[in-house]
């Protein structure tokens, strides 16, 4: 190698220029055939590899070796030869410039230290992407993981850079940063925060990518496309995105919409408030022409059976008809609505299937349907709700019950 070294140093020595010339020249002509040699030997390694590899993905099952390949893993492998030639080249070309040797070395080195954290991130990508191939990993916030590690890998790599630059211990460097730990847990507190987070999201099964969430805090409503170290990014039904920070998950309240997508129905939960004045007792003559809606027509007889039974066997008086058992309008309608709501096509006859009274407000006495759909859909469940709704409320006059709504400007003027 000796010879190497001062391979073009006759030659211009030859032609009549200074000895510090001739050795200035022959440094340069040497980096420029190491280079071409470099670059040479890089591109056939490249080729080789990726050739003998990819034919050897076609003849195996698992994907894994092609993903290697689509996240350049082998290209970036195939760079390893090359720099480890280069770096043994240097002292032979800078073999009079001991300050330019050392510097390039340094240079080298560190790049040497760059490609090697490009390859494990290249891993890393292709280890998540395969991961994700699962169906039960899909979910998971496997970027987090890769993200943290990766973490853990730039730290021992700034940390080796730092000590071909300096010639320092990299472990008195370590010890050194002891002293400053403090300013560390400040620097990466949210990174600190991202990674418990992910933890407690991932073992609890909080949030999976695709849940459908709502976080009002943060105006997120919408899927899941993402968790990593850091965000949780959410796809809004309006097409936008919301980010929001990975530890909020656990330290805020919202709402993951995903028992609802698992279950067999979307509960509907609606009240229709009854004005209190337009409830009343019904009398034989009013509850004769209820019968003539079909639904309740067997309801109305089996009740209105038993309640002359009673009454007949007790005694009472029936000339005023709050004397004994009796029918109410509300009561007659509540039944009605319970009766329409299981009858409805759209609803999941397997789950709850109620409509009740709830305490009176000052507006009056509300009678809420608490059911479910068996269309989970959006657009479909707020259509077969709005069909329901559509129909007790213009059923409401039939029953002489009234419902309350604030006066509005038509009913000042005539007063």
């Amino acid at each position: 190698m000796e010879k190497f070294s001062h391979l073009f140093y006759n030659y211009f020595t030859g032609l009549g220029l200074a000895d510090n010339t001739s050795k200035y020249l022959n440094m340069f002509a040497l980096l420029l055939l190491t280079f071409l040699i470099i670059f040479i030997t890089d591109l056939f390694i490249n080729k080789l590899l990726i050739n003998m590899f990819s034919k050897f993905a076609v003849k195996t099952k698992t994907q894994f070796d092609d993903l290697l390949i689509k996240n350049k893993v082998i290209t970036n492998i195939s760079h390893i030869i090359p720099f480890y030639i280069i770096l043994k080249m240097i002292p032979y070309i800078f073999v009079d410039f001991e300050f330019f040797e050392d510097i390039t070395e340094k240079l080298f080195k560190v790049i040497y230290v760059l490609l090697i954290l490009q390859i494990i991130q290249s891993i890393f990508n292709s280890l998540r992407d395969y991961i994700r191939t699962f169906k039960r990993f899909k979910d998971k916030p496997i970027e987090s993981y890769i993200q943290v590690m990766m973490i853990f890998m730039w730290i021992g790599g700034l940390l080796s850079i730092f000590a071909i630059v300096t010639g320092m211990e990299i472990w008195k460097f370590i010890t050194a940063l002891g002293a400053a730990s403090a300013v560390l847990l400040l620097v990466f507190k949210d990174t600190i925060l991202g990674f418990v987070a992910s933890i407690q999201v991932t073992v609890n099964d909080m949030v999976r990518i695709g849940d459908w969430i709502t976080f009002q805090k943060y105006g997120a409503d919408g899927n899941v496309t993402e968790i990593n170290l850091a965000t949780v990014k959410v796809q809004n039904f309006d097409k936008t995105i919301t980010t929001i920070p990975t530890y909020a998950l656990i330290s805020d309240s919202f709402k993951n919409w995903r028992g609802m997508e698992n279950s067999e129905g979307r509960r509907i939960k609606r009240a229709l408030i009854i004005k209190l004045n337009s409830i009343k007792y019904l009398s034989e003559n009013n509850v004769d022409k209820l019968k003539d809606i079909q639904l309740i027509t067997g309801y109305l007889n089996n009740r209105q059976e038993d309640i002359v039974k009673y009454n007949e066997k007790n005694n009472i008086d029936k000339n005023l008809l709050i004397n004994g058992r009796n029918l109410t309008n509300i009561g007659v309608y509540r039944k009605y609505v319970e009766t329409y709501v299981e009858n409805h096509s759209a609803i999941n006859k397997d789950m709850m299937v109620m409509t009740r009274q709830l305490p009176p407000t000052t507006q009056g006495i509300p009678i809420e349907i608490y059911a479910f759909s068996s269309d989970k859909r959006w657009q479909n469940y707020e259509y077969i709700m709005a069909d329901i709704f559509d129909h007790i409320i213009a059923a409401v006059p039939y029953f002489g019950l009234e419902v309350f709504e604030l006066p509005d400007n038509k009913i000042f003027k005539q007063v």
